[in-house]
């Protein structure tokens, strides 16, 4: 296991990079529970469900977004960094949930999200009343309109951005007669990073935190925030209304100075050793490696979306095509081997993805576990950090949204409308809400099989999937052969082995579409673990190649499974639908 050096990003020289052998466990507390009667999920829901975390033995709580905010991204539009949303509750709750979280063994990192603020912060209000040159506008991103257009006209927008939440990603503010930019939401206005005040404010922020005892940040879309002065055009797609503008803000020409800058002011400040996770949409592995190496000491790993997008289409996230197992070997592979000293994040959900089992198993009653446990196994024992989504851990899948009504989430929203008024078919855009929305995340924890699936006892803020009667975590807590157990003895094997943690990573298998298969090899000790999953609901034949001795794999100890039998079946090896194994042995 390669050493990582504390000038990455906190922490005395030669304390070990923890998170190493740590599992984290995202919690959205919007759906997660709620014990106010309300329809939202709360603070001390969260206090009051620690134990649930306990045992399923994760280390690490991450934290979505709790602070005030109008909620026109549920949450991610902040409007005040240092304080709770009464939605949630108070300070104190939140520092009663610290304390619990810290007496259970585990730490706990909030979500950061400086990208953007909420139109409603008193920064912007106040930008919009300072007027055009005035410094208090500065600290956002304002142009005027395109020479030779006429202001507030369509077309007339600086650049020809569009937003990743639909439309163009300037909004005209008559009282100025400027655009500002929002690569998100209009409710979104992005920070300029390039005004040092900005960058102060932010770090004092994320220090008055630390004081309190979190444990680091979740740093949303923090690539984003260096983008070019010069805002040039981008491309347009063929059948695209709006420009590209991802090559002037992803991983932008100051992102490296701005982190280096984060780690001197902020984590490099701190006795302890602080967890700084960038959500990083677009990064390729030669920029990760760069983020995440320990010497230049940015961030600690980084969340990319590569493989998240193996599934799309031209028409991106609403467009599904079916998973090709050989793209997400080469995805998972090339971020395996390439980052060198860095570290990845290992993740298949989270607030804004649809769920895993629905999108890349089966959740049918009859392969739901079956699947679920599969993805788990092969997610978790790839070199990373793994991240479990609320419900994942239950195998939660999609809901079944009858109408465009029954959605929330500003995304599927926006895009509904944008698609349907350009003339798509309404049912069409539909089916891929139904298949991709965030939404389908964000449906309340299913804790029992009661009224609201114990989540409430009030009126949710978004409908509980009915399949709650049967998918819950009371039922999977007294069953040892459930999904929840499954993953129990997943994560105790990561706090266990150290092959997993830092063991060698070789994929095999690499052109079969039906197995996932890969080795895992501590050089210490010489153990080895072969990991095996069948994504495909049918048995799948397969032969392992000859320079591993695939005849001393025959009858190996079984280490971990989501079916009963006790030793490796084969040659010739056959997986059932589903099925997973992993074997240990020394190494010969």
């Amino acid at each position: 296991m390669t050493s990582a050096h504390s000038v990455s990003p906190g922490g005395p020289p030669g304390e070990p990079a923890w998170w190493r052998d740590a599992v984290v466990y995202q919690v959205y507390p919007r759906s997660f529970a709620d014990t106010d009667g309300s329809g939202t999920g709360d603070l001390r829901g969260v206090t009051e469900h620690l134990d649930h975390l306990a045992a399923l033995g994760v280390d690490v709580l991450w934290l979505s977004p709790v602070h005030p905010s109008p909620h026109a991204d549920n949450g991610y539009d902040i409007s005040d960094y240092r304080a709770i949303d009464p939605l949630f509750g108070t300070l104190r709750d939140f520092d009663e949930l610290l304390s619990a979280v810290h007496a259970r063994g585990m730490r706990l990192i909030m979500d950061l999200v400086v990208n953007h603020t909420s139109d409603e912060h008193p920064w912007f209000l106040a930008a919009r009343e300072d007027g055009p040159g005035g410094p208090l506008r500065e600290r956002y991103i304002w142009r005027p309109a395109r020479p030779g257009r006429r202001p507030g006209t369509p077309g007339a927008e600086p650049n020809n951005w569009g937003s990743w939440f639909s439309g163009p990603a300037w909004t005209f503010d008559e009282a100025s007669g400027e655009y500002y930019l929002h690569v998100f939401s209009p409710k979104q206005p992005d920070l300029n990073w390039e005004n040092p005040e900005v960058r102060q404010s932010v770090f004092a922020t994320m220090r008055w935190w630390l004081d309190r005892r979190v444990d680091g940040f979740r740093m949303d879309v923090i690539n984003l925030v260096s983008k070019d002065p010069a805002l040039p055009d981008g491309p347009v797609a063929d059948g695209a209304r709006y420009g590209d503008g991802s090559r002037s803000f992803v991983c932008g020409p100051h992102i490296h100075t701005y982190l280096a800058q984060m780690r001197r002011e902020v984590f490099a400040r701190y006795p302890r050793r602080l967890l700084a996770v960038g959500e990083m949409p677009g990064v390729t592995v030669e920029e990760a490696r760069l983020f995440t190496d320990p010497a230049r000491g940015e961030v600690d790993m980084v969340f990319q979306f590569e493989h998240m997008s193996l599934d799309q289409g031209p028409g991106g996230k609403f467009d599904p095509r079916p998973l090709r197992l050989t793209d997400l070997k080469k995805s998972l592979g090339r971020w395996q081997t390439g980052l060198g000293a860095g570290w990845n994040s290992l993740y298949w959900s989270n607030h804004d993805q649809a769920r895993v089992v629905s999108r890349f198993g089966d959740d049918r009653p009859a392969f739901r576990a079956r699947s679920a446990t599969m993805l788990a196994t092969v997610l978790h024992l790839h070199r990373g950090t793994p991240y479990v989504y609320q419900g994942e851990e239950l195998g939660m899948a999609n809901a079944p949204f009858g109408t465009v009504e029954d959605f929330r989430d500003i995304e599927s929203l926006n895009h509904y409308r944008e698609r349907t008024a350009a003339g798509a078919d309404p049912g069409q855009v539909l089916d891929a809400l139904r298949e991709r929305g965030r939404d389908n995340a964000r449906t309340p924890m299913q804790w029992t099989a009661g009224p609201q699936a114990g989540f409430t006892s009030g009126h949710p803020w978004l409908a509980v999937n009915p399949d709650h009667v049967t998918v819950n975590a009371e039922a999977q807590r007294a069953d040892p052969g459930s999904v929840f157990h499954h993953y129990r003895r997943l994560i105790a094997l990561r706090h266990e082995e150290p092959a997993v943690t830092g063991g060698d990573f070789r994929m095999l298998l690499a052109e079969d579409e039906r197995v996932y298969a890969f080795l895992r090899h501590d050089r210490a000790t010489g153990t080895e673990l072969l990991v095996l999953g069948n994504f495909t609901g049918e048995e799948a034949a397969f032969a392992l190649p000859e320079d591993i001795g695939p005849r001393s794999w025959a009858g190996s100890p079984t280490v971990l499974a989501n079916l009963p039998g006790p030793a490796l079946p084969g040659p010739p090896w056959r997986l059932r639908p589903w099925e997973a194994r992993v074997h240990r042995r020394r190494a010969p």
